[in-house]
């Protein structure tokens, strides 16, 4: 039987998206099962959007899952993409149906951030049934805090005597954060309910009196700054914090 467009899984806590997101939404979905027809299964909505906390600067993401890509399907496609980019910042990925259980493996903390907040734009919720080995799951998790300590130094020896440069890693930097730590706690039996909530308690236990840091990035999302002279000094508590997290994900079993 075939599914109607916009059916929805949305997270308890979302927030309805403004009119105008709404309305790209339903055009973009349109043209995907115009142009690609029956090799279209899913479109998910996942991230802030799935919440209805977009900010400003925030991507609209979103993940098509086809039967196949087929060449002259998606060339079809390339015109309303393109508008759909433009209009409000979409970032799309592409994956068969076939692909879904590698993904789930190869971007394990990447899918557990999925999983947690999406909604179903298009078709089957095929997400809902896949599960990352928890070895998968460890090894992303490290990766994926190593690469973000990589980062981090990096930026601060560039960008140290810029700071509103700096502004953009920490904006860059949360998103990956708050996904590490949830998936940390849920590997650990503690899962919290969302990933703001799990740094907040990950950063409460390694950084006590850590509100303000948490602060200091929630008002970098918020506003695309921070005070003068902040920046530098706020890459460098996060780095702490990656390096802490390191240390409780080299324990997991």
């Amino acid at each position: 039987m075939p599914h109607s467009p916009m059916s929805s899984l949305t997270p308890e806590n979302a927030s309805p998206l403004p009119p105008a997101t709404e309305a790209v939404l339903a055009s973009f979905v349109r043209s995907a099962s115009e142009a690609l027809r029956e090799d279209l299964l899913s479109i998910v909505l996942f991230g802030s959007g799935a919440e209805g906390r977009l900010r400003p600067s925030s991507d609209l993401n979103l993940l098509l899952v086809l039967a196949r890509f087929d060449q002259a399907r998606v060339d079809a496609f390339r015109e309303p993409l393109r508008l759909a980019r433009i209009a409000q910042k979409a970032a799309v990925g592409f994956v068969l149906a076939a692909e879904l259980p590698l993904f789930a493996e190869a971007f394990a903390v990447k899918f557990d951030d999925i999983q947690r907040r999406h909604r179903i734009l298009f078709g089957a919720d095929l997400l809902a049934s896949l599960s990352p080995s928890r070895e998968a799951r460890i090894q992303r998790l490290r990766q994926v805090l190593l690469n973000l300590t990589l980062r981090l130094r990096e930026r601060y020896a560039s960008l140290s005597l810029r700071d509103e440069q700096l502004v953009s890693v920490v904006i860059d930097l949360a998103g990956p954060l708050r996904s590490a730590a949830a998936t940390l706690l849920d590997l650990e039996g503690t899962p919290a309910a969302d990933g703001r909530e799990a740094l907040r308690q990950v950063a409460a236990r390694e950084r006590p009196g850590s509100e303000g840091l948490l602060e200091q990035v929630t008002h970098a999302r918020r506003t695309d700054s921070l005070p003068p002279g902040q920046a530098g000094p706020l890459v460098l508590q996060l780095l702490g914090l990656v390096s802490a997290l390191q240390a409780r994900s080299s324990k997991l079993k």
